[in-house]
């Protein structure tokens, strides 16, 4: 049961992420050898004010 976890600003769509979570199937199926029915994949939407980088705080308006 293979599991794929993505961390990323909260922000997009619903459809966005369905489009995501088609895309990563297909390359888990294509590239690993996964079966869709036992692919798990886990979407971590987080706020921007809650990601650092470099030891700061809120580096993220910055990308």
């Amino acid at each position: 049961m293979p599991v794929v976890t993505v961390q990323m600003w909260e922000g997009r769509t619903s459809e966005q992420k369905r489009k995501l979570m088609r895309a990563l199937t297909e390359a888990m199926v294509e590239h690993a050898g996964a079966r869709p029915e036992g692919l798990h994949i886990v979407l971590q939407e987080i706020p921007k004010e809650n990601w650092g980088s470099a030891s700061t705080l809120g580096q993220a308006d910055r990308a």
